[in-house]
């Protein structure tokens, strides 16, 4: 398979499961729905994570694949369903296509890289971006207890937890089969949402799931945890990871053309402005505006070139 092609793939499943999932939370409970999603999808990737490899994790491999669990799973699913629950859903492609910003920040400000006069400017148009989008509410006239304000700080907090991974994943791919990682971390996650779904089947049963429910399921766990992760990985060895970060782009517009029908979800001014702010800034920081037609994401690659595991969607 062309590696492109398989990278374009990888983003449309992606792009597509904000709306998606939002849609199947109509039916489902938050907690119950990203159980599921990630404890299929760990016996998914069981059969590809060889027992060798998994045996000769060391303690400090173990503590590696916990960090990412927690912190791209357990917080960034969480919030990010949660974000769900009460802003749209065209609003998350845009904020997690952030996390290069505060990437960009944690590399200067605690690992010390130094801060370039083009990188510094085009993170600080990104970020105006993120600032129009996430305060987009109160420029409309809502209050801050507005279900919107609430979603997009979801929407926020769930991307800044994404933030340490790279530093994580850097070292830890290096070491650990990328499978082993997924599965384990799949199954770490999931078990971390299993107390918040105890609770919420005191409320709601199975037998309450419909369609809407199921196709969430299925959508999280077979494409978006499954076949999307593999496909961004074959694309990932093939490509250099410079030329990765332009499929990023299309997150945003492939959440708006699913969102748009299936939600009834249609972008505005602000999400535009805060779009084109987005996507500006970090071409500026990477030194170039892609134009060819080759994400994660779930999404723009940092700075420094690591790679981002762990996709919001």
């Amino acid at each position: 398979m062309n590696p492109a092609l398989a990278l374009t793939l990888a983003m449309l499943i992606w792009g597509a499961g904000p709306p998606v999932f939002k849609l199947a939370l109509t039916n489902i409970p938050l907690f119950t729905l990203a159980f599921l999603r990630f404890f299929l999808a760990g016996f998914i990737f069981l059969p590809l994570a060889h027992r060798t490899a998994i045996r000769r994790l060391t303690s400090h491999d173990w503590f590696a694949i916990l960090a990412v669990a927690l912190s791209s799973i357990t917080v960034n699913i969480g919030f990010y369903f949660l974000g769900l629950k009460y802003a749209d859903s065209i609003n998350a492609s845009i904020i997690a296509a952030s996390a290069p910003i505060f990437i960009f920040l944690v590399s200067v400000f605690w690992f010390g890289q130094r801060a370039k006069l083009r990188m510094s400017l085009g993170m600080s148009v990104a970020f105006i971006g993120v600032v129009v989008l996430v305060l987009s509410p109160l420029l409309k006239g809502q209050s801050l207890a507005s279900g919107e304000w609430k979603g997009n700080i979801f929407y926020i907090i769930a991307m800044l937890s994404t933030v340490v991974a790279p530093f994580i994943e850097k070292s830890a791919l290096k070491r650990i089969n990328i499978y082993v990682i997924l599965s384990i971390s799949f199954f770490i996650g999931a078990l971390t949402f299993l107390p918040f779904m105890m609770y919420e089947l005191t409320k709601w049963n199975f037998t309450l799931l419909n369609w809407r429910g199921a196709v969430g399921i299925v959508y999280g766990a077979v494409f978006c945890s499954a076949l999307a992760y593999w496909l961004y990985f074959y694309g990932l060895k093939r490509l250099a990871t410079t030329e990765v970060g332009i499929f990023t782009y299309l997150d945003p517009f492939v959440t708006v053309a699913v969102a748009a029908p299936l939600l009834h979800e249609l972008p505005g001014v602000f999400y535009f402005v805060s779009l084109v702010l987005v996507i500006v800034g970090i071409s500026i920081a990477e030194g170039r505006l892609h134009y060819h037609g080759h994400w994660q994401r779930r999404r723009v690659l940092p700075v420094d070139e690591t790679t981002p595991f762990i996709k919001e969607t």
